[in-house]
């Protein structure tokens, strides 16, 4: 998927929701662990009751990976039902993978080729070597860690040097290892008033933004400060959509809550790109 189809999804959609299929396998509704894959069961159930109103899906790869074969099985198929039920849906490989080389190659064939996911999430820490095997993928898409919205995020990507925060020398020079067109970064939605300085360094950029919702970040904030004339955000929502309920009624309440975050994001889009 290029970026003028992801905008023209969001236009359509009136939205710029990515659902997180953080499908913890101790969380999900317990008569689903009948099922021959409990996981995939649970994720076809939030996929078909959600895909109105989400233009993205975020696999989180830990959440199968710790289940071993059976896991990768799950993800696997929830991967390719995406892409069967609509391919317009866009698919993150939430993996942040990061090494050097040749390695590189092999998480970008593992993710980018053997399923079929629009992108893959990275962390930017052994610079372009590791990050500029990714990008040789065509049509797919770097994710590239920048702030994040964790406590730790402290500990090394507010450190200064001459003036400039460590995040925002990894956006200026990792911008240079792709384009606009290949390369998101993710920005998570407790950091939202540092957003207007971000876009000042990558103003054409998707940027994909964790933590509304259970984290507690505002998607007005994050649409303020982040939106740019292509809209460019994807807002990332796992545990409040998914987990909304646990008895049979799930799938119901996580199509409520999705429904409620396209409508608040319909009225942003108009708010502050077609006012």
């Amino acid at each position: 998927m290029n970026y003028a189809e992801l905008e023209a999804r969001i236009r359509e959609k009136k939205s710029f929701l990515c659902v997180g299929l953080d499908a913890d396998e101790e969380k999900i509704p317990r008569h689903l662990l009948n099922e021959e894959d409990p996981v995939f069961t649970f994720n076809r159930a939030i996929i078909e009751a959600t895909a109105p109103f989400a233009v993205a899906y975020k696999l989180n790869a830990a959440f199968y990976e710790c289940r071993g074969a059976r896991g990768w099985r799950s993800m696997q198929r929830t991967a390719e039902f995406l892409k069967a039920y609509d391919p317009g849906l866009f698919a993150i490989a939430d993996a942040k993978r990061g090494d050097i080389g040749n390695t590189a190659s092999m998480y970008a064939r593992a993710f980018l080729e053997q399923m079929p996911f629009d992108a893959i999430t990275v962390a930017p820490y052994m610079g372009e070597d590791s990050v500029t095997p990714f990008t040789r993928h065509a049509g797919k898409w770097v994710i590239l860690l920048a702030l994040t919205s964790n406590k730790g995020a402290f500990d090394f990507q507010f450190m200064e040097e001459g003036g400039e925060k460590l995040y925002e020398k990894v956006l200026r020079t990792s911008s240079r290892w792709g384009d606009a067109g290949n390369m998101m970064y993710v920005v998570g939605a407790t950091k939202a008033a540092m957003l207007a300085g971000i876009r000042a360094i990558v103003p054409d950029h998707f940027l994909l933004v964790p933590g509304v919702g259970a984290q507690g970040g505002s998607l007005e904030e994050v649409a303020r400060h982040g939106m740019n004339a292509h809209c460019g955000l994807l807002v990332n929502s796992s545990r409040a959509i998914i987990f909304a309920d646990s008895t049979e009624r799930f799938a119901r309440r996580a199509m409520q809550e999705a429904v409620a975050l396209q409508r608040e994001m319909e009225a942003l889009l108009a708010a502050y790109i077609n006012s």
